[in-house]
């Protein structure tokens, strides 16, 4: 029997990670690279490898009628589009319950007058969820929820890269999440009176991590592009253990400073400091090795309707 892997893509445009290093307005780049030349890259890696991804679209980007556009077309190939928010405040879990309600359903209103169908699913920005937001997500009709990341090494990682910000007198938009979502489970389930317990309540697919007998590495697009073709396929190896992969991706894994114009960035930005050439070899060998290991490729979607 055919253990299940989802391939996502947070499509966060340029001024997001702006936002993430405190330089809104200090760099100079294309403010559309993701959608103009990421996106098409890893539409074309998924194509070639016959992947269904579900990507994940901020609500305020489809009003560039480009945008709308490729979402269609993503749609039209059969990838999943789901909600990441209207404007993808990072702090959204700190923001009153009607600015929530408003995100989640702006969003979910521009994916729908983009592609003809309301998203079923949704992702908090920055991963960062509470209890008051998923009970906005269950009035808001949501089907299921991918934000919860129990990953200490990249809990770890964020708050020390918020420091170092603030240390270079500069101010992140991010957020650090409550350290109790570290005890949440990593494998699919339903919430309980606290997102961090099983319960019955809305479903969870948990962002990717290794086993937990190797730590909960982060299993991501960055950790992975970066670990080049050797080290995605120990990632993969020490992740496959589970039934369920959630491998979550963004826009900007498969971006190229000098290609796409972002070298102001690339400073910042790690991931940046890799070809896109570099990452996509990294990428499509954890894809081979998931094939491999017996896996079989579904939107997200598709594993609620599985788990549910």
């Amino acid at each position: 029997m055919h253990k299940l892997a989802a391939i996502s893509v947070d499509i966060d445009e340029i001024d997001n990670y702006a936002a993430i290093h405190g330089l809104a307005g200090a760099v100079d780049v294309p403010p559309s690279a993701i959608y103009d030349k990421a996106l098409p890259r890893l539409a074309s890696l998924f194509r070639e490898l016959a992947i269904p991804a579900t990507f994940f679209a901020i609500g305020r980007d489809l009003k560039r009628p480009e945008n709308a556009v490729q979402l269609r077309h993503l749609h039209a190939a059969g990838h999943e589009i789901a909600n990441h928010s209207l404007n993808h405040y990072y702090d959204l879990t700190r923001r009153d319950q009607a600015t929530q309600s408003a995100e989640v359903r702006g969003g979910a209103d521009a994916i729908e007058a983009a592609v003809g169908v309301r998203p079923r699913g949704f992702r908090a920005p920055g991963y960062t969820i509470t209890d008051r937001l998923f009970e906005v997500l269950a009035r808001e009709g949501v089907s299921y929820d991918s934000s919860v990341f129990p990953c200490p090494a990249y809990y770890a990682a964020k708050s020390a890269a918020i420091g170092l910000i603030k240390l270079r007198r500069r101010e992140s938009r991010s957020v650090v999440d409550d350290p109790r979502v570290l005890t949440a489970p990593a494998d699919p389930y339903r919430i309980g009176a606290s997102y961090t317990r099983r319960g019955s309540g809305m479903l969870e697919l948990p962002i990717g991590v290794t086993s937990d007998a190797s730590g909960r590495l982060p299993y991501i697009g960055t950790f992975v592009a970066l670990a080049g073709e050797l080290g995605a396929r120990a990632l993969t190896r020490l992740a496959s253990t589970r039934s369920f992969v959630n491998l979550e991706l963004h826009g900007i894994d498969l971006a190229d400073a000098s290609e796409d114009g972002l070298q102001a960035l690339a400073p910042h930005q790690l991931d940046l400091r890799k070809s896109a050439l570099h990452k996509r070899v990294a990428l499509a060998a954890a894809f081979e090795e998931l094939k491999r290991r017996g896996f079989r490729f579904v939107t997200l979607s598709e594993a609620a309707h599985h788990y549910a």
